[in-house]
């Protein structure tokens, strides 16, 4: 059961020092990712959903695993394979002895759900996912069938230039909050992983929160007080990235099209939880500029320009921050 605060000050404490016990747990087993872990807890915290870029190797499924255990949620993991369809994510009707249908719930139906390697499966079988994401519920024979909550999906994703990939459609990927990039351990962290990894020592990670705890703190989240001019600086943010009369310059010039209204909630909502989480209780626009690059990196698409001189879309978020 969660624990009753008396004011949302007393819960915004509590979030941050439980952000805190969260980090030190899955330290246990991941070692550096810390603006990874961050941005995934962020969006957790946020009820929105993320996906993880980056080459085989970088423990992607091992840091959702994690932190699935640190959360006491029912998790499940869907490998994704060119041969996957959509009943065995959604489920199917099927027929018993007495020659009824019956649902048989697929594995959709968790708190967390892994989608490891969303890119590995064709476009039929990733677009089973999207009434899920956004709609929290799958419908089935007509039947709608509400899926347990608090409901989040943390997909894994090889870079696309990879061989046997398939891009996901652009109306699934602005249903992710985050497009986070895992990069290459350093030397000494790697030094550490090797060490770990080799030992016959098992580390166990500890449940710090619940179903109803982090509920607790998503309410919390959207309560937080946020000033005109930090909206106004995150709306500003967006709009600058559509091309044409409405956008900037470096827009019209670099991007073939920007983000939409969807980017500019999860830039205010990313913002106040990057606030609590650092012990604030209202976020300023460098809690935006904090979440600005993994809300905004698969919304906007270069133009021809931009790929020629290899500029990059950070890159273009970044002199749209400047």
């Amino acid at each position: 059961m969660a624990k009753q605060f008396t004011n949302d000050v007393e819960a915004a404490d509590a979030l941050a020092q439980t952000y805190l016990n969260l980090k030190k747990e899955i330290a246990k087993i991941v070692v550096g990712q810390d603006d990874v872990v961050r941005l995934i807890l962020t969006g957790i915290f946020c009820q929105g959903h993320s996906l993880l870029i980056g080459v085989p190797g970088l423990a992607k499924t091992l840091l959702v695993q994690t932190i699935s255990t640190s959360l006491d949620l029912q998790f499940k993991r869907i490998q994704f394979t060119p041969d996957l369809m959509p009943s065995d994510i959604v489920g199917a009707e099927t027929m018993d002895k007495e020659r009824n249908f019956q649902f048989v719930k697929g594995p959709i139906f968790a708190n967390i759900i892994l989608a490891d390697e969303i890119n590995r499966t064709p476009p039929k079988t990733q677009a089973a996912l999207l009434e899920s994401m956004q709609e929290y519920a799958v419908t089935i024979a007509g039947s709608n069938y509400p899926l347990p909550r608090p409901f989040f999906v943390l997909a894994t994703q090889n870079p696309i230039e990879q061989e046997g990939t398939y891009p996901l459609p652009e109306a699934q990927l602005d249903r992710f909050m985050f497009n986070i990039f895992l990069d290459y351990p350093t030397y000494q962290q790697e030094i550490s992983i090797v060490k770990n990894t080799t030992a016959d020592v098992t580390q166990q990670v500890s449940k710090t929160l619940n179903a109803e705890e982090i509920t607790a703190f998503q309410h919390l989240v959207r309560r937080v007080p946020i000033a005109d001019n930090v909206v106004e600086y995150a709306v500003k943010l967006v709009h600058s990235s559509r091309p044409g009369q409405n956008g900037s310059a470096i827009a019209t010039d670099l991007l073939e099209w920007g983000a939409g209204p969807r980017a500019s909630q999860f830039l205010v909502l990313g913002a106040k939880c990057n606030a609590l989480i650092n012990g604030k209780y209202s976020p300023d626009i460098e809690d935006v500029q904090a979440v600005a690059k993994p809300v905004l990196r698969h919304r906007l698409v270069r133009n021809f320009k931009a790929e020629a001189e290899g500029i990059t879309v950070d890159g273009i978020i970044e002199k749209l921050m400047a």
